[in-house]
């Protein structure tokens, strides 16, 4: 066999290889393109508070959908996309490697069109549900309205990369993330703020950025898979659509979407209750989820590159191996998280000053960070296991922690809210639900049979 064909990145070098240095060649280019895409969220936060406390509150109310669709398009389904790609790699099939590849796209497509559709008839009402009222809900409006007009492109990017990333390829996906955060920062700013003599447009030129940064994305992606630069091809036109092969995908993604429904509707619950302390509170809320937003890709770039390795050893029958890539990808996800999470716990205001001067606003972000840094090594834990679960097409465990921390969050907030807790318990709320879902998903894969007799 020769050296291409045996290399780190191929089948049997992901087979064969030492598990830490492909995890963290995998993860390094991952964990870039994933900060850039979270640093281009941080420089619309930075636009958005140029319009004042309103406008960032706004964000604070739509936040949950954006990251939502995010978790939904790339986490989940994306993982689940990786998982059935890798597998069949795995087990020496590129031939299906390529049909599986076809059936993501569409579904990628028929999905980003559902939830624009969603979004556009309901946003409104959701985020008026939240607490959001005036200038808040019409500033929230105004962004979701440009923003989930272009989901569709959002799936598109994140789809693609996820079938990439099935076989091993991070580079390609990383890179393209990068340029489109860059884009977007750059488009967002001129459409948004009127850079270069553009008029500008506000919340809807903020957010037409995101739109048309992820539509050039998209179709290079396309490009890049349909011309046969890829480990799969996308053969789109000579492919019919087989259910047996949507099931592969669905099985895994499909249960996995139930994860990030539980994610967003805890956020929901939270940003209910936080939405009473008032505008100031609820913008200072949104500045310390941003945090999550960046650490969130942090433990997406680690377990997501487990996938491969958990879905190819699963694929040739290797379970020690993807247990073992597994463990060791959540040991690094802590690490990272936990030791972020205690800076800012620590010291809150070397993030919070990058996004107000507002006194109220930044001793409600201080108070967030106080309570709930302590536990974002445990968060970490449990996403990472979350992934390296989707590539050995074994799901329903985190999924189920997810449920755990759910149910804290949903009767520990109805609680507070019936006593009249203060914030600050709110906020010990937010890391006792970390702490409950990173401990029970290790319980759950711990004890979860990946196919050992």
């Amino acid at each position: 066999m020769s050296a291409a064909t045996a290399g780190p990145s191929s089948p049997l070098g992901l087979l064969t290889g030492p598990i830490l240095p492909l995890l963290l060649r995998f993860a390094l280019p991952n964990m870039v393109a994933m900060v850039a895409v979270a640093l281009a969220a941080m420089a619309e936060t930075s636009y958005v508070g140029q319009f004042g406390p309103a406008a960032l509150a706004g964000m604070a109310l739509v936040f949950p959908f954006v990251m939502l669709q995010s978790m939904l398009s790339a986490g989940a389904m994306g993982g689940g996309v990786s998982s059935a790609v890798s597998r069949a790699l795995g087990g020496g099939d590129g031939e299906r490697a390529s049909v599986l590849a076809v059936h993501a796209l569409w579904i990628g497509i028929v999905a980003g069109i559902l939830f624009m559709a969603l979004m556009l008839v309901l946003g409104p009402w959701f985020m008026s549900k939240l607490g959001g009222s005036g200038e808040t809900l019409a500033q929230a409006v105004a962004y979701s309205e440009v923003a989930f007009t272009g989901s569709i492109f959002i799936w598109l990017v994140n789809t693609l990369s996820s079938v990439i990333r099935g076989t091993g390829n991070m580079r390609v996906p990383s890179a393209t993330l990068i340029l489109v955060a860059m884009a977007q920062v750059a488009i967002g700013g001129a459409l948004g703020l009127g850079w270069l003599s553009w008029p500008p447009l506000g919340m809807r030129g903020v957010a037409a950025g995101g739109v048309l940064a992820n539509a050039a994305g998209g179709f290079f992606l396309w490009s890049y898979l349909a011309t046969g630069r890829g480990k799969v091809k996308l053969p789109v036109r000579g492919t019919p659509l087989v259910r047996q092969h949507m099931h592969d995908i669905l099985r895994v993604g499909a249960v996995a979407c139930i994860s990030p429904l539980q994610t967003v509707l805890t956020i929901l619950i939270l940003t209910r209750l936080v939405t009473y302390f008032g505008t100031e509170a609820l913008a200072g809320y949104g500045i310390g989820t941003r945090l999550e937003f960046l650490l969130v890709p942090i433990a997406f770039a680690i377990g997501v590159a487990s996938v491969p390795l958990v879905g190819m050893a699963i694929g040739a029958g290797n379970i020690q191996r993807a247990r073992q890539a597994a463990w060791t990808a959540a040991a690094l996800a802590t690490a990272v998280m936990g030791a972020l999470g205690l800076v800012v716990a620590v010291a809150p205001e070397v993030w919070t000053a990058l996004f107000t001067r507002e006194t109220a606003v930044i001793q409600s972000s201080a108070s967030y960070f106080h309570c709930a840094g302590p536990f974002y090594g445990l968060f970490g834990v449990g996403l990472s296991l979350y992934f390296s679960s989707l590539g050995a097409g074994k799901a329903s465990g985190p999924v189920l922690a997810g449920t755990l921390r759910l149910a804290v969050v949903a009767v520990g907030g109805a609680l507070l809210a019936y006593w009249n807790a203060p914030a600050w318990m709110v906020f010990s709320l937010v890391g006792m639900g970390m702490a409950v879902y990173g401990i029970s998903t290790v319980l759950f894969v711990w004890y979860t049979p990946w196919g050992e007799r």
